[in-house]
């Protein structure tokens, strides 16, 4: 079965759903969706909520790996049901489309222009029942605000350290350093991103591959040396604030980079849509992304 996971991923045409919106960030992706904080009370009405907002999308025949090659979830969408089976399995078993959970705890503040992912207590016992649930990956997240050498330094370790951490657990981690898309220093902090990537890349454990989700570079095809390292599995695009229209122009100058995209993605889906218009509309989000992807 992971070898046809692996496979998939390696070969496949597509794209990334990130839908692992978390505790901080799913009040404003429900109000986006339509979904106002006076209409619930609580975190476990409100994860209630988000499920049933995935749940829908999952589920939409829209939704498959003909288009979409992995979906990243929260740890509260691992852990729920679809249609009676575990999210992760519903995904590749119903949809053929490979399973990543989420495992970062958020930020820390900012420090040297950037901001390290908090500590994680608990993950190695996600990452274990991450592998009962036939989850291919993880994915974790710290940003990069502004070209500090030493703070993109120390950045980059602690996202491939914890990363071979994950390998040893038998899963494919995608490390996500972030570029804020809004810095002044982009480009110059994406240089020294870039740099410290391949020069870690050389301690992961041959036969090994990790994936990167990294912001869509200000110099197209800037990331074509990292994509073709035979330590990569994949790179994938966030799409850090871009509208969809925007991200998927720039993406599309990027050959061989791929989308991971969440606001992007869902930026037009509404609770009140009929099913009809729904898919209509979540069908045209989806083939735009997937042809950005596939250049």
């Amino acid at each position: 079965m992971e070898t046809e996971l692996h496979a998939r991923m390696t070969t496949g045409r597509g794209f990334l759903a990130a839908l692992d919106q978390s505790g901080g960030s799913t009040p404003k992706a429900l109000a986006h969706y339509g979904v106002e904080p006076d209409s619930y009370e609580g975190d476990e009405e409100m994860f209630d909520l988000v499920h049933q907002m995935r749940s829908r999308i999952i589920t939409n025949p829209a939704f498959t790996g003909d288009r979409i090659l992995g979906a990243i979830l929260f740890e509260g969408t691992m852990d729920r049901e679809v249609e009676g089976q575990p999210t992760p399995q519903y995904l590749w078993h119903n949809k053929g489309v490979v399973p990543f959970v989420k495992v970062d705890k958020g930020l820390e503040e900012v420090e040297d222009g950037v901001q390290m992912m908090r500590e994680m207590p608990g993950l190695d016992a996600l990452l274990e029942r991450a592998r009962g649930l036939e989850v291919f990956g993880t994915k974790m997240r710290s940003v990069i605000q502004m070209a500090d050498r030493d703070g993109i330094a120390r950045n980059v370790a602690q996202q491939f350290e914890i990363g071979r951490h994950i390998l040893d657990a038998g899963l494919v981690p995608i490390l996500e350093p972030e570029v804020d898309v809004t810095s002044p220093e982009k480009a110059e902090a994406e240089e020294l991103l870039r740099a410290g990537i391949m020069e870690h890349l050389e301690e992961v454990p041959d036969g090994q591959q990790i994936m990167l989700k990294l912001s869509i570079p200000t110099v197209d095809g800037f990331y074509s040396e990292v994509m073709a390292h035979p330590k990569v599995l994949r790179v994938v695009a966030l799409s850090g604030g871009y509208s969809r229209d925007e991200a998927n122009e720039r993406l599309a100058r990027n050959p061989g980079l791929i989308a991971s995209f969440s606001r992007a993605l869902l930026e037009d889906l509404r609770v009140w849509q009929d099913e009809e218009t729904f898919t209509a509309t979540l069908d045209e989000a989806i083939q735009s992304i997937y042809e950005a992807s596939i250049t």
